[in-house]
């Protein structure tokens, strides 16, 4: 096992926080955390001799925009880097061989790729409860192997799959609204990554600016805020084929 690695993850809702530190506590005795969700998040630069694990989730097969604009303020300077793109439960489509090139192109060395699985979003039960224990079984040995290259010198990097241009998506037409139980306490437009919700007045979301990440809506003291019933219902239906069959984690390395 090594002695430091840095997490730099984007968890709106704590999902993809889960599954990196999951992995990352068997890589290295010693886990530090940078969170890109935060609106102050600022540059990082990172050495040759670092180890970084970045996570982010996967939104319609892509990564989050907003996230890899942050990620391009972090300078790699060599530092080796496990890249996972974490799913709940549909397809990750090319969302980890984007996470790959974009760590590349900010001078990371990309050794290991993984897709890991947490639960939904948007639609809990798809995916509900992971990471789980089979998981954590699995990354616990997944880890030991990292621990295991870098400790030996590897630098070679893993070949993900995915497509090359990366499919076209421009986010969900919709937004999380509040309900009348909303008692404009101003949680959800401090917690918001995207600074899409106003302090002043709560309960109004910029439409151009939410990213649908749900963060305001796990965040609520008072559970005040979902997206609109009748997208609820259409996603719950589009999804729940998904849910007869259980996801496995896919790691490369």
């Amino acid at each position: 096992m090594l002695d430091r690695i840095t997490a730099v993850y984007f968890s709106p809702t704590g999902g993809t926080r889960r599954a990196a530190l999951l992995l990352a506590r068997h890589i290295a005795s010693r886990v530090e955390e940078i969170d890109l969700c935060r609106q102050e998040a600022g540059q990082y630069t990172f050495g040759k001799d670092d180890v970084v694990l970045a996570a982010g989730p996967v939104y319609g097969g892509r990564l989050p925009a907003l996230m890899a604009e942050r990620l391009r303020a972090c300078q790699g300077g060599g530092a080796r880097v496990i890249a996972a793109a974490v799913y709940g439960g549909r397809a990750y489509e090319d969302a980890l061989v984007e996470l790959d090139d974009l760590l590349a192109a900010q001078g990371f060395r990309v050794i290991a790729s993984a897709a890991l699985l947490a639960e939904h979003s948007i639609v809990r039960p798809l995916a509900a409860g992971r990471p789980d224990a089979q998981d954590a079984a699995q990354l616990a040995d997944f880890g030991a192997r990292i621990a295991a290259k870098i400790e030996q010198g590897g630098t070679d990097a893993p070949h993900a799959p995915g497509n090359r241009p990366y499919k076209e998506w421009a986010g969900m037409p919709t937004a999380p609204q509040a309900t009348e139980a909303c008692d404009a306490c101003g949680t959800c437009a401090w917690e918001c990554p995207a600074g899409a919700i106003s302090p002043e007045n709560p309960a109004q979301t910029d439409a151009a600016k939410c990213i649908t990440c749900m963060r305001c809506v796990a965040v609520c003291p008072q559970k005040a805020r979902s997206l609109p019933a009748p997208v609820l219902q259409m996603l719950s239906q589009k999804l729940a084929p998904f849910m007869e069959k259980r996801q496995e984690n896919e790691l490369y390395l």
